[in-house]
């Protein structure tokens, strides 16, 4: 576990210190979050997502039950490199779902039983074990291994929605070349926190799983 969450560290601190770095770059075009993903949605021919702005720091997401882009203060208004690269992916996340990108549908699908399984997987398992129940630690196992599945189809939803990001903003001159390996450097950093996420969700559930085999010796 020790180097997994030592991965998880670095990553953690490598997006803050890229988000930190890129958010004094701006872009040459003066264009802001809100305006480059409000380009983007339009140029994919999507009119039905709102664009708002939310509280704390790098929480940016796409809700798709409401349809709505919800942009960070850091990242709404600004016209840095970061808050035009974060703003756009979090717009390719409301492209796959117009659309209706597979993988997407299928992380939605797991959602429900990844939430049961991080709050009932483990603790599952260990009431097996101490109750000698193989159907509890396995049903235990089971649900924490929802949670590994769950991370491990983020993974190309997340790259996808970057890589929409990062052609969209090449292509379409939303920023020039320097400034556009500043927003690529962001999303790369953005990109292996679901990695370390993967890491440490396979990590968890190999030292259950052996902690399990080695209580039934």
């Amino acid at each position: 576990m020790i180097p997994v969450l030592l991965f998880a560290v670095f990553c953690q601190i490598k997006v803050k210190s890229s988000f930190n770095r890129y958010s004094r770059v701006k872009g040459s075009r003066g264009m802001t979050g809100a305006d480059a993903a409000y380009q983007l949605l339009r140029i994919n021919g999507i009119h039905d997502v709102k664009i708002k702005r939310i509280s704390g720091s790098l929480t940016d997401h796409y809700n798709p039950k409401t349809k709505e882009i919800c942009l960070s203060e850091a990242v709404f208004s600004s016209t840095s490199v970061a808050a035009i690269g974060i703003a756009c992916h979090e717009a390719g996340h409301a492209c796959q779902h117009a659309e209706g990108y597979f993988p997407l549908k299928i992380r939605n699908a797991v959602i429900p039983a990844t939430r049961i399984g991080s709050w009932l997987g483990i603790p599952l398992a260990l009431i097996g074990m101490m109750l000698y129940s193989d159907t509890l630690i396995y049903a235990g196992l089971i649900l924490y291994g929802a949670v590994a599945l769950f991370q491990l189809i983020t993974l190309p939803v997340e790259f996808n929605a970057s890589r929409r990001a990062l052609n969209t903003i090449e292509g379409n001159g939303f920023l020039d070349a320097d400034e556009y390996q500043g927003a690529k450097s962001v999303l790369t950093a953005a990109a292996l926190t679901y990695v370390a996420a993967l890491a440490s969700a396979l990590a968890t559930l190999l030292r259950l799983f052996l902690v399990v085999n080695r209580n039934r010796r």
